[in-house]
């Protein structure tokens, strides 16, 4: 730990965690509260709910400290604990979408969504997509993503993990990571596509 009470790295981090120190458990919640709590709020879409796995996830990794063999980062296995949790409450509410990845397909193509027509977005102006109620129609369209889906799309598009972490987090293989994500990017364009079709429809109209 440095002179000023911080911890600069991330091993000394986990030292000061190991050693029960109070300022190292503090740190780890202010570092990683906010990121936890985003991805159970994306995976669970209910405000309360993603509070209560924060808690949870942190309360468990307290608990489970000892056990870390430092394999990963300590912020991936906060996302894997908060998954978990999760994904337990998904189960709970009975809502599953089973997704099987034995496809008669390759990663990079889908026919069921490839044969669509999906509207290019790149004509619209950065405020059009940007906009809040923009935002809003990508949040619920992620809501209707089955959860497999979702839970790739938001680690790795939203949270930024590379598709090793994403593997890891979820417990399968990074080509299994580029699978789902490609088939969520395709079902969200074409979740969209007529939300923001209608906007290229009016932007023209208006040149």
């Amino acid at each position: 730990m440095s002179s000023d009470g911080t911890f600069a790295t991330e091993a000394e981090l986990l030292a000061g965690l190991r050693a029960g120190d109070p300022a190292a458990y503090r740190r780890l919640v202010e570092r990683n509260s906010a990121n936890v709590y985003n991805v159970a709020l994306k995976l669970l879409g209910d405000e309360q709910e993603a509070e209560d796995v924060l808690q949870e996830t942190f309360l468990s990794a307290f608990e489970a400290i000892d056990r870390f063999e430092g394999r990963s980062q300590l912020s991936t296995w906060l996302y894997r604990i908060a998954y978990n949790a999760s994904l337990m409450r998904l189960r709970k509410r009975k809502q599953m979408t089973t997704f099987s990845l034995d496809q008669p397909y390759g990663p990079d193509e889908d026919p069921a969504l490839e044969s669509q027509h999906l509207v290019d977005w790149s004509t619209l102006p950065d405020d059009q997509l940007l906009s809040a109620e923009a935002r809003a129609e990508m949040d619920r369209a992620i809501a209707e993503l089955p959860e497999t889906l979702r839970s790739t799309f938001v680690l790795r598009d939203i949270q930024g993990l590379s598709g090793a972490e994403t593997a890891e987090v979820l417990g399968i293989t990074v080509q299994a990571v580029k699978n789902r994500l490609h088939r969520a990017r395709l079902r969200l364009r074409e979740r969209l596509s007529d939300y923001f079709a209608e906007r290229v429809r009016g932007l023209h109209a208006t040149a």
